[in-house]
């Protein structure tokens, strides 16, 4: 890794030999490729990747292949600025940690959650009932999302995303046990949101989000923003932060683009007949669904009350719980398809039984 930490007159002569580049030409200033300047104020809150030539490469290689300005490419991640406390928020929990999904849950259901879920809803309700319609996706399951993720819309996150993407794409931490491949998923999204600046004409320094770049009540990365947003309330321009419809039509479009499949549970209650239960073969595919009704059930998973209609495939989901006995569930295609919004069963189940909560708050407050 560059050194981070420069004498500060090699620092103010490398930013100064940067702003002597040539500018971008009035006709691409005139398209909305503006950056915002750097200022003294703004260069003291993180060392400026302008003065990093492998960042500078990077820009120079995005620009090329994306047919986009080279010195706006260049302004942009050159303002980006490196954020170490990203870097270590993005190494893993101490091994020796146990899961507990209990523990898990009670972060996502609880009461302010819920109640700003109702009202979420009930603000919304024509347009979840337009999404199902379109798309297959119950409303539990949109609301379950983006109250999981960001409270419906209360906490997107406050960091520059250009800063968060350069960092994770040139320091992401070598000590992470899959550096490379994170650091080229990163490296991945900081082009992508490079392009969707350029599409929409907005300054990419204006893009604000979470520590690992994800944006708006839904929480896209900007591959999923390019690939998966949709403008659902039809004013001509896609907002997730602002508009409620795009965000929920969005995450609809993404769910039916993963293969949710309309009608299908997520998952099933199921327990063990002990004399035939062959836990270790049920748990080889993790959350990936692979097993037909009639070998989930010769391996001595049974399931329980609307699994009687099941057809499969199914997974076998294990959720710990700290010291005691794990929770378990047979999984289904659709509990898959939320793994892929975040690869994690907890995450899964957390959205679902949040979605769940809601939809029964509501019903109470509305009855039919």
């Amino acid at each position: 890794m560059a050194r981070l930490i420069r004498p500060i007159l090699m620092y103010m002569l490398a930013l100064a030999a940067y702003a002597a580049a040539p500018a971008v030409s009035a006709a691409k200033a005139a398209a909305k490729h503006t950056v915002s300047r750097t200022t003294v104020k703004d260069a003291q809150q993180g060392v400026l990747y302008a003065t990093r030539a492998d960042a500078m490469l990077v820009a120079d290689d995005i620009a090329q292949r994306r047919d986009l300005d080279r010195e706006w490419v260049r302004s942009a991640i050159g303002q980006a600025r490196y954020r170490p406390q990203i870097a270590r928020w993005v190494l893993p929990a101490a091994t020796g940690t146990a899961k507990n999904w209990r523990v898990y849950r009670s972060r996502f259901i609880d009461p302010v959650r819920i109640a700003a879920g109702v009202a979420f809803w009930q603000a919304n309700a024509a347009t979840l009932e337009r999404a199902e319609r379109e798309y297959g996706v119950p409303p539990e399951i949109i609301v379950g999302i983006i109250g999981v993720e960001t409270i419906y819309g209360r906490d997107t996150g406050k960091f520059r995303v250009m800063d968060a993407l350069a960092t994770l794409s040139f320091d992401f931490p070598a000590a992470h046990p899959r550096a490379r491949e994170r650091r080229e998923f990163f490296l991945g999204e900081l082009e992508q949101l490079l392009s969707l600046a350029q599409r929409t004409g907005t300054d990419p320094l204006d893009f604000r989000g979470s520590y690992a770049g994800a944006m708006g009540m839904p929480q896209f990365m900007p591959s999923s923003w390019n690939k998966y947003a949709i403008d659902f309330d039809g004013d001509g321009q896609v907002d997730l932060s602002g508009s409620s419809a795009d965000a929920i039509g969005s995450v609809a479009n993404y769910f039916k683009a993963f293969g949710w499949q309309r009608g299908l549970p997520t998952h099933y209650p199921v327990r063990f007949d002990k004399a035939t239960l062959d836990l270790d073969a049920l748990l080889v595919p993790d959350i990936l669904p692979t097993f037909s009704v009639a070998s989930f059930t010769a391996k001595g998973a049974l399931l329980e009350g609307d699994g009687a209609q099941a057809k499969g495939p199914l997974a076998l989901i294990e959720l710990q719980n700290g010291n005691t006995e794990p929770t378990y569930v047979a999984g289904t295609e659709n509990f898959y398809a939320i793994t892929r919004y975040n690869w994690s069963s907890y995450y899964a189940m957390a959205v679902i039984e949040l979605g769940q909560a809601v939809a029964a708050a509501v019903r109470i407050k509305s009855p039919p």
